[in-house]
């Protein structure tokens, strides 16, 4: 993509791939998910989850898979709260965006 990813947006599909599952997902399948929309590396995306993490967003439990600990990512209601306002925020941002490339007055 030839559009530069911030950081508020990063977040906003971390939580949006991660609310698509009730009991949580593991950070492989996070990062496989993602990379569906955009083109991100797991030492992208870690950081990421930790963020999301420390600001409550998500909560991480393990569980045994194939003899080892798995770490699986769940979001919490700060995090479903935080996904809604991305949603609206992205709404916004996109319809002006595409107003402006269609010809519209965006501004």
């Amino acid at each position: 993509m030839v559009f530069n990813t911030g950081a508020a947006l990063l977040d906003a599909i971390v939580l949006a791939v991660v609310s698509k599952s009730e009991e949580g997902t593991y950070g492989y399948k996070i990062t496989q998910d993602v990379r569906k929309t955009l083109d991100v590396s797991e030492s992208t995306l870690y950081p990421v989850l930790r963020r999301l993490q420390k600001d409550e967003c998500l909560e991480v439990y393990d569980k045994q898979f194939d003899g080892r600990n798995r770490r699986y990512y769940q979001v919490t209601l700060k995090g479903l709260a935080q996904l809604n306002f991305y949603k609206t925020e992205w709404k916004n941002y996109s319809c002006k965006i595409s107003d402006l490339f269609e010809g519209g007055d965006a501004l």
